[in-house]
């Protein structure tokens, strides 16, 4: 029974345990559905934002993880729109923050529907004061189906009566979205569809009773899962849930078995490695992660695992920003080494190397900079095949551009 790990080693289990190191596909032979699913029984959720200069942050991992995949496929599993008889595997919540999760946890977050609707009708004048508002959305996407914000919106300005505006519309459907009376029927250019949750939600799942303490003990089963190893804040975090609620969850899952009380070197508190988690020997693995890829999204984790401190500077004024504008972790086996602001030129087709940084121990390491470029751009020529990019262009700022420009050039 392992009762310590190395910190190296605890960073082989976390990523083993995410799915890293088993080998990627190429264009020629691209991950498929049946990959795809695998993966989202494994790290369970995919968080969702707007950013696009690269690419979306859902689309990310999945690439960083499988190697080449057909966007439109994972579309198919998570933003077509599902209907009563043929539901969609997957459904959108605020698990973590919004993210993509499998429909058969939706159960597991009635508790939270339920504190929400509460704390926002004590919380927020704006709920008290729009209770037929939010009476003639539910009446609306009752009557017309799934639609838009942007097209309920359109309708009610149609309307003789009493309506209201665009950000009242929003913020009223996803209010009822935060509750759980409404669901995601699907995306159009990321434009989210909304729908009744009893139209797209099976009654079984719908009428299922979880209690919150049953609900956060299967939640923190599946965070120490995607983890392997963790301490009770990880997995709090994993999930965005509360201490309060995790502990006696951790504690119970502890007895059982499922999780195996570990100290890691390093870390001045316990930690918890689940019971299916492999150690492996060595990870092999190139990929540039999102800054919402659950490896790097708790910056403090990223620090303490992996000696790397990470913030995304998109919110920074261009002037004080020190890397770049969306600089990516790039991992190389089981070390982040540097960091590289990537955009997809779409217009030109080309992918852009904005920066690219190293760690500041890297000179110290054999081969240098040439070596770690040596590794890098192969991952960057399948990115820019996958992003449909013609072409690379580093623009030589950062300690690793011109390592990266002469093996492009080989």
């Amino acid at each position: 029974m392992v009762d310590s790990l190395s910190a190296v080693q605890a960073r082989r289990v976390l990523l083993a345990a995410q799915g890293f190191g088993r080998g990627v596909a190429s264009a020629a032979t691209p991950a498929g559905t049946r990959q795809l699913n695998l993966l989202f029984d494994r790290i369970r959720l995919l968080q969702l934002d707007s950013v696009n200069v690269f690419e979306r942050s859902h689309y990310q991992p999945v690439f960083a993880r499988l190697g080449h995949y057909d966007k439109a496929a994972l579309d198919a599993l998570t933003f077509r729109k599902p209907t009563p008889r043929r539901p969609g595997r997957y459904v959108e919540y605020w698990a973590h923050e919004a993210a993509l999760i499998p429909l058969e946890s939706w159960p597991l977050w009635r508790w939270k529907m339920e504190s929400l609707r509460e704390r926002d009708a004590a919380r927020y004048e704006w709920v008290r004061d729009n209770q037929p508002m939010l009476q003639w959305l539910r009446e609306e996407l009752a009557t017309t189906g799934p639609v838009t914000a942007r097209e309920i919106e359109h309708d009610a300005n149609r309307r003789t009566g009493p309506w209201w505006g665009w950000s009242d519309v929003k913020q009223g459907l996803e209010m009822l979205f935060r509750w759980g009376e409404v669901v995601s029927a699907g995306r159009t250019r990321f434009e989210r569809t909304y729908a009744l949750t009893e139209h797209l939600i099976p009654a079984e799942l719908r009428e299922r009773e979880v209690t919150r303490a049953d609900a956060h003990r299967a939640l923190v089963a599946e965070s120490a899962r995607a983890l392997g190893v963790g301490t009770a804040s990880d997995l709090a975090d994993y999930f965005r849930l509360k201490g309060a609620d995790v502990r006696p969850a951790v504690a119970e899952l502890a007895d059982a078995g499922e999780l195996v009380p570990v100290t890691v070197r390093g870390w001045e508190q316990p930690a918890w490695l689940h019971r299916e988690a492999r150690i492996p020997r060595r990870i092999e693995h190139v990929a540039l992660l999102s800054p919402f890829d659950p490896v790097v999204w708790d910056r403090k984790r990223a620090e303490r695992m992996f000696g790397f401190h990470y913030r995304i500077e998109i919110y920074t004024p261009e002037p004080q920003r020190q890397f770049g504008y969306y600089s990516l972790p790039v991992l190389v086996d089981d070390a982040l080494v540097g960091r590289i602001d990537l955009k997809t030129d779409r217009h030109a087709g080309v992918l852009r190397v904005q920066s690219a940084w190293h760690e500041d121990d890297l000179d110290a390491a054999p081969g240098g900079t040439g070596a770690l470029a040596e590794r890098i751009v192969p991952t960057l020529r399948e990115i820019a095949h996958w992003q449909g990019m013609g072409e690379i262009s580093v623009t030589g700022r950062g300690t690793l551009s011109p390592a990266i420009e002469t093996e492009l050039q080989r």
